[in-house]
């Protein structure tokens, strides 16, 4: 009865520095998208298999940790708002930097993509929803699936909002937190997601990001999203977890061995290779997550003078940083060089280009911080009565 008050009590820092991490191994992930055999939006005319491997391994539980870093930001962002209040806040962080993303960043990158087929941006806004669905036609959402995927999260969990203050879901939650909070006691929850994925994929297989064929994986992000919410935010659950940190760090090593010698174990492809191959990517998805989170609490959970500015500069570089990449590495590949120099330019630029962008366009200029997702900066003179209002109270 009491985790909920006493888990809102002091910011954990942690939770900061890892949603930071994370996003910045999102940028350098896209890096290796371009030089990696697999097609992407522009990739190297030299592609590099020893990439294949990694950026799977890494595809495994970025995304699903991600999502569960967004349920523990959530529980902390809803605070004392009603359901109207969450949705609102959410629809400004989420909807209109969906929207502003969908309707400029995306087509963007969608034309450097097929540049060859038009005179210029101006002349490919006009076709900007011709052919339907991408990657046939140039509608697409790219790398903003994952705003829209929170945001109908977000919508979802709202009408449950006043359930979540009440004292049986209270009750339901500390049952959860005491089984989850026992010695490696957070494998609990592998049966839950297992079972969901075993049913649903099935039918939808794939991960498409496409939302209207990709309801196994939305369930998958969903289930993560609703354990940090619920579970994550707990001091209970969190100090045990950074206890057992390094256990569920052997874990992932050990599945992480084994997923890569089903080949030898199975020789030819069979369902069965195919279904412990799933199985051992979602303990891999859980456990790498976990031991990142343990590892995270035990050393970064302590507050640093960049801290607040990175954290509020965070989100904007996610907008960003995709069209950045698609837009240099479209040139950048053209030029006769190594293709390590190749990396470490696009790398260079980009970073040039998101932060001059956030730093001098969008940080400044409130109808900018809007649209990417930020607060917006208190008016000059507010700031001034305030200030006033201070000085005479201690007058």
């Amino acid at each position: 009865m009491s985790e909920q008050p006493e888990a809102t009590k002091q910011r954990q820092y942690f939770i900061d520095w890892l949603r930071i991490g994370l996003i910045i191994s999102v940028f350098f992930f896209h890096v290796g998208m371009i030089f990696r055999p697999e097609q992407w939006h522009v990739n190297s005319n030299e592609s590099f298999e020893f990439l294949d491997p990694i950026m799977w391994w890494l595809h495994l539980w970025r995304m699903p940790l991600l999502f569960l870093v967004s349920g523990i930001g959530t529980f902390y962002a809803i605070g004392h708002r009603t359901s109207l209040q969450y949705v609102k806040e959410r629809l400004r962080r989420l909807y209109i930097p969906f929207t502003f993303g969908f309707f400029t960043l995306v087509p963007l990158m969608v034309y450097v993509e097929r540049i060859d087929k038009y005179a210029s941006f101006l002349d490919f806004i006009p076709h900007m929803f011709d052919g339907g669905a991408y990657p046939v036609g140039n509608i697409s959402w790219h790398h903003l699936w994952f705003i829209l995927y929170l945001l109908i999260i977000s919508l979802l969990i709202a009408p449950f909002l006043n359930y979540t203050k009440s004292a049986h879901y209270n009750m339901l939650r500390g049952k959860l937190i005491d089984i989850t909070s026992k010695h490696m006691g957070l494998n609990k929850l592998l049966p839950v997601i297992i079972i969901s994925q075993m049913i649903l994929r099935q039918y939808f297989p794939k991960s498409t990001h496409a939302l209207y064929n990709d309801w196994a994986y939305f369930t998958y992000y969903l289930l993560f999203f609703l354990s940090g919410f619920m579970l994550f935010t707990s001091h209970k659950v969190i100090s045990r977890l950074s206890k057992d940190r390094r256990l569920y760090l052997y874990q992932t090593i050990i599945f992480t061995v084994l997923l890569f010698s089903l080949p030898s174990i199975f020789g030819k492809p069979s369902i069965v290779q195919d279904y412990s191959r799933g199985i051992i990517e979602m303990v891999i998805s859980l456990s790498c997550g976990l031991a990142a989170i343990g590892y995270f609490k035990r050393y970064f959970n302590k507050e640093h003078k960049y801290r607040k500015v990175l954290n509020e500069a965070i989100y904007p570089f996610y907008l960003l940083h995709q069209p950045a990449f698609i837009f240099i590495g479209y040139f950048v590949l053209e030029w006769h060089i190594s293709f390590g120099l190749q990396a470490l330019l696009i790398i260079l630029f980009s970073l040039i280009s998101i932060i001059g962008t956030y730093w001098f366009l969008i940080k400044p200029f409130n109808a900018f911080r809007v649209v990417f997702g930020m607060k917006t900066k208190p008016k000059k003179t507010s700031l001034k009565i305030k200030t006033q209002f201070a000085l005479d109270k201690l007058r």
